[in-house]
């Protein structure tokens, strides 16, 4: 096939060898497969800020670390220079956590390098060899549905240990292996301490691989993984091999709102006071 512009550096530097077919384009990327040496793997081509169509991108990137004080300013004010650090870091943020989540024994294609903004990794296959299909794609006996949850729910756990949070899982981005489940995409991870809205991404994300899986065993829709999960972890609980029921208790008190608004009010007029003892003090010296 003609070499997409994206990988020509890749093959000029003999990083790969051949481009053999695409494999998928979505609204961040576009995957193709390719031959490096003997071996088979995907190479992902992240398309340019303009092309893609992903939304709410503030919302993921709050929390994340850049190099220095000048990015973080460049970011914030949106110049140029900004853009294109802001550009980078979305890029490498997948590449980074890739790397994290392999190490931890996640379930994520085995990454081989970031090279001309281009992430190489494994092509991860079904049992005959062709790229794996979507969870969304498949059907599952109901013990296998309750096997792939508790693996999806302890790679989940892992990650939120790690301190991320996927916050784009659905039956899209997991991949249906012989060996059980693999997750994918990631350069919309946040971080789960930095992220005001860590806690409803996490939730989303386990809701809805429950909700995929309670398809195949409707048991799985009465069971509350994300929200035990994110209260230990608050507690500082959490551990990648912590046991977890699906049980939750949910909070139903109301909040006294009166009194929240009482302690707003003494801890006003007890300001209000002490800037008068002050001025007060500053008329006698």
């Amino acid at each position: 096939m003609k070499i997409p512009q994206g990988l020509q550096p890749l093959i000029e530097d003999g990083i790969i060898d051949a481009v053999l077919r695409p494999l998928k384009s979505g609204k961040e990327a576009s995957v193709y497969v390719v031959q490096v040496g003997d071996e088979v793997r995907c190479a992902k081509v992240y398309k340019d800020m303009a092309q893609r169509s992903f939304q709410a991108r503030v919302q993921y990137q709050e929390g994340r670390k850049v190099r220095g004080s000048r990015e973080q300013r460049a970011m914030g004010k949106a110049t140029k220079f900004g853009r294109r650090e802001q550009e980078a870091a979305w890029k490498t943020t997948e590449v980074d956590a890739l790397y994290a989540l392999a190490e931890a024994g996640v379930r994520v294609p085995q990454p081989y390098g970031f090279f001309h903004g281009v992430l190489l990794m494994d092509l991860v296959t079904d049992a005959d060899g062709f790229s794996a299909p979507r969870l969304a794609e498949v059907d599952l006996e109901p013990d296998q549905a309750r096997e792939w949850h508790l693996m999806l729910v302890r790679d989940i756990v892992r990650m939120l240990v790690l301190g991320m949070v996927h916050g784009d899982l659905s039956e899209y981005n997991v991949l249906a292996t012989p060996d059980g489940p693999v997750l994918i995409d990631f350069p919309q991870v946040v971080s789960a301490a930095g992220n005001n809205a860590a806690r409803d991404m996490l939730l989303r994300d386990v809701h809805n691989i429950r909700d995929t899986l309670a398809r195949f065993a409707p048991e799985l829709a009465d069971t509350h993984y994300g929200e035990e999960m994110w209260a230990l972890y608050e507690a500082g609980d959490l551990k990648a091999d912590t046991p977890l029921t699906g049980t939750f208790v949910f909070d139903t008190r109301k909040a006294d709102t009166g009194a929240i608004l009482w302690s707003i009010e003494d801890a006003r007029q007890e300001a209000v006071i002490r800037q008068q003892g002050r001025e007060e003090a500053d008329e006698t010296d």
